[in-house]
């Protein structure tokens, strides 16, 4: 049977909407997923600008990774994991939905059963489309990695984008301290009114220091940007952080001033996705402490390929959501 979905084959060549087959890879222990709403993620963008590994590998595919859908009339979101295997860090052959299966900017997606899980009831359907990948990936950069507990004080770099605002969503309800960093003085302003302590413009280096030292320093940072500005983060730093990154929009890591990490004994950790029982643990956080994520702005599916570009500007605070009519 046929359906709808947007496809990406090369990165000169605009997506389309078109009709496609069941992918051939489906068998008994997937489920057909009729798609509420699909959430649009940093990942799918790099894709499209042919700025992710191994793309010949896997195109064409449908893009999207998150979403929120219906099988057999109950209500589920979906954990984008395929073959993370059963240890702490992924198997070799791990893959995300959204380029090694067919994703979920589509009327419907095939997914193995055991990656459904129930809807949180204090959620919306578009609400729930924004938690799987950007949940899963905040969620293991703070409590499996760096080790978040109340009463820490975390700095979560460039507030806005979905990670790091489910970050600080997930931070500020285990009753963490939470201070922020962007390049927007109203998106920091926005992290305040989530219950952020206090937040300042990146690009202000006297500013920056100022925060950590009026603190004592952090226990706790979290980064997606790397690139030279990582050092200040180090810098920022108290005796014995954890430090996750869990990506790299700014560029590589190309002059780590050692004594910041050798006199404070500071632990950087590499993170990126979790394990299925991480997704699970996140969405028992999510139930426990309702949280709310935040929508940039619900469009129609039909507007896939214009978001895709506007995601690319960085104008956005919350996650960009296409929705099924």
């Amino acid at each position: 049977m046929s359906f709808r979905a947007w496809i990406f084959k090369d990165r000169s060549i605009p997506l389309s909407f078109q009709e496609i087959e069941t992918p051939s890879y489906v068998n008994d222990s997937y489920a057909e997923v009729q798609v509420r709403a699909a959430a649009l993620n940093r990942r799918d963008y790099w894709i499209t600008q042919g700025l992710y590994p191994n793309l010949v590998d896997h195109v064409p595919t449908v893009l999207g990774s998150d979403c929120c859908g219906i099988v057999d009339d109950k209500e589920y979101i979906v954990c984008p994991n395929i073959n993370w295997g059963d240890g702490f860090f992924p198997s070799a052959d791990y893959g995300i939905l959204g380029l090694e299966e067919y994703g979920t900017f589509a009327e419907r997606v095939y997914v193995r059963k055991d990656k459904l899980f129930e809807k949180p009831e204090h959620l919306s359907g578009e609400e729930a489309a924004c938690l799987p990948l950007a949940g899963l990936t905040a969620y293991r950069a703070l409590f499996s990695r760096s080790k978040v507990k109340s009463g820490d004080k975390v700095l979560i770099s460039g507030v806005g984008g979905g990670v790091a605002l489910l970050a600080c969503q997930f931070a500020i309800a285990i009753g963490a301290e939470v201070y922020v960093t962007s390049g927007s003085e109203e998106k920091i302003e926005r992290a305040k009114q989530l219950g952020a302590i206090d937040g300042v413009n990146y690009n202000d280096e006297e500013r920056m220091k100022t925060l950590a030292k009026s603190i004592g320093g952090f226990e706790v940072v979290i980064d997606s940007a790397g690139g030279k500005g990582f050092n200040q983060l180090l810098k920022m730093c108290r005796l014995g952080a954890n430090v996750s990154i869990y990506g790299g929009t700014k560029g590589s890591l190309k002059s780590l001033a050692a004594p910041n990490l050798f006199f404070k004994q500071i632990s950087i950790h590499g993170s990126t996705m979790g394990s299925d029982q991480e997704f699970e643990d996140m969405v028992k956080l999510v139930n426990e402490h309702k949280i709310v994520p935040i929508i940039h702005e619900v469009r129609g599916m039909e507007m896939a390929d214009q978001t895709l570009l506007d995601l690319g500007k960085n104008q956005h605070f919350g996650k960009y959501v296409l929705k099924v009519e």
